[in-house]
C-alpha cells in the first residue's frame, strides 16, 4: 500500500508539474545583431538560444537575425527597448555620453585580454546596469580581445603621428583620444569601415585584429601597430515587456543565461578569433605588423591620462562615485587576471 501511495503521489506531482508547464505561454525570441553571419557572435547567439530552448522545455524558442537585418548597428539598444527585437547586441560606445559608466571598459591600456576582461566587466557592471540601462533588461556584458590602430598609408608610432589624420574610432572614448591628439573623427559602423577607407574618407581605424580580415579591411589597411591599445564594451539586452510576461520558471531560465559565466561563453570564441588575426596579418603579403619601444608606449600612456579624468567627470554627473567605480573595476580585472 505504501509503495502504491508513493507511486500515486509521484504521478500526481508529475501531473501537476506537467500541467504547469503546459500552461506556460510560449515565446519565440528574435535575437538581433549587426555583424556578418560568419562572425563568432552568430554561433554564440545560436548556442545561447538553443540552451534557453532546452532549459525551458521548448517554451522559449528563438531566431537569430544577423547583419543589421532588423535595424542599424547604432539602433540596437532602442530596438530592444521598443520591441523591434527581443534580445539585441549593443555597442554602448556607439552613442557617446548615453552610457557613461560602462565606458570605463573602453579606456586605453586597461585590459590585457578579452576572456578575463569580459568576466571582469560583466561582474563589475551588474551593480550599475539596472540604472544605466533601465529601459531594458540587462543580460550580460563582454569585450573583444584588445584592438589596435590600423592605417592605410603610414605607420603610426607615437601620439603626435595622429595629428591631421582622419580616423574611424571604435567608440566614443577612442573618438575623444583622436580629438585630443589632433586628429579628426570619422563615424561609421563596423560594416562600413572598409568603404570609408577605400574612398579616403578615413586614413586609419581602431579595430580588433581578426575583424580586420572578417570585414575585409585588410584589403586597404596595411600598417598595424602591435600594442593592446583598447577594448570595446558590448552587451546583450532584452525587451523588458517580454521578460515580464514570462512565468517564474521561464524568467529563471533567462536569468541563468544572463550571467558572468555566459559572458565568458559568449566572449571566448570571439576573443580567440581576434587574437588569431594578428598572426594571420603578420603572415600576409604586403602587411606590416610592427612593435613600438617602451619609450613610445610611455608616450601613449601619458597621452591617454586625460581620458580617465573625462570619464570620471561624466560618471560623476550621472550620480556615480567615479573613484569607487574605477577601483572596483580594477579589482575585478585583477581577480580575473585581465589587468594590463
Amino acid at each position: 500500500m505504501k509503495l502504491r501511495a508513493c507511486a500515486l503521489g509521484a504521478l500526481l506531482a508529475f501531473g501537476i508539474a506537467g500541467s504547469a508547464a503546459a500552461q506556460e505561454k510560449s515565446f519565440h525570441l528574435k535575437l538581433s545583431h549587426w555583424v556578418p553571419p560568419s562572425h563568432p557572435l552568430q554561433k554564440a547567439m545560436e548556442e545561447w538560444g538553443a540552451s534557453i530552448q532546452k532549459a525551458s522545455n521548448g517554451t522559449i524558442t528563438f531566431s537569430v537575425f544577423p547583419a543589421q537585418q532588423l535595424g542599424k548597428a547604432f539602433d540596437h539598444y532602442d530596438m530592444a527597448r521598443d520591441g523591434i527585437a527581443d534580445v539585441t547586441y549593443i555597442n554602448p560606445g556607439y552613442q557617446p555620453g548615453r552610457f557613461p559608466v560602462i565606458a570605463a571598459g573602453e579606456l586605453p591600456f586597461l585590459m590585457a585580454n578579452g576572456k578575463g576582461g569580459s568576466q571582469a566587466l560583466d561582474a563589475w557592471y551588474r551593480k550599475y546596469a539596472a540604472k544605466e540601462m533601465k529601459d531594458v533588461k540587462f543580460c550580460l556584458a563582454f569585450v573583444h580581445d584588445p584592438g589596435a590602430i590600423h592605417s592605410v598609408k603610414k605607420k603610426v608610432m607615437v601620439p603626435g603621428d595622429i595629428k591631421g589624420m582622419k580616423i574611424r574610432p571604435a567608440h566614443a572614448t577612442m573618438g575623444q583620444f583622436v580629438t585630443l591628439l589632433g586628429g579628426t573623427n570619422v563615424q561609421s559602423s563596423a560594416p562600413e569601415v572598409r568603404d570609408i577607407l577605400e574612398k579616403g574618407v578615413a586614413d586609419a581605424v581602431t579595430f580588433p585584429w581578426g575583424s580586420i580580415l572578417l570585414f575585409k579591411i585588410d584589403s586597404v589597411a596595411k600598417y598595424h601597430m602591435d600594442v593592446p591599445l583598447y577594448a570595446t564594451t558590448f552587451a546583450w539586452v532584452m525587451n523588458k515587456a517580454v521578460y515580464e510576461q514570462m512565468s517564474a520558471n521561464q524568467k529563471k531560465v533567462i536569468d541563468d543565461h544572463c550571467s558572468t559565466e555566459w559572458a565568458l561563453k559568449v566572449a571566448a570564441p570571439w576573443a580567440d578569433y581576434e587574437f588569431g588575426g594578428r598572426a594571420k596579418l603578420k603572415a600576409a603579403a604586403g602587411h606590416e605588423v610592427y612593435s613600438i619601444s617602451a619609450d613610445q608606449l610611455a608616450q601613449w600612456r601619458k597621452a591617454a591620462e586625460p581620458l580617465e579624468k573625462a570619464w570620471a567627470e561624466g560618471v560623476t554627473k550621472a550620480g556615480v562615485d567615479a573613484a569607487a567605480a574605477m577601483k572596483e573595476l580594477k579589482e575585478s580585472l585583477a581577480k580575473y587576471k585581465a589587468a594590463y
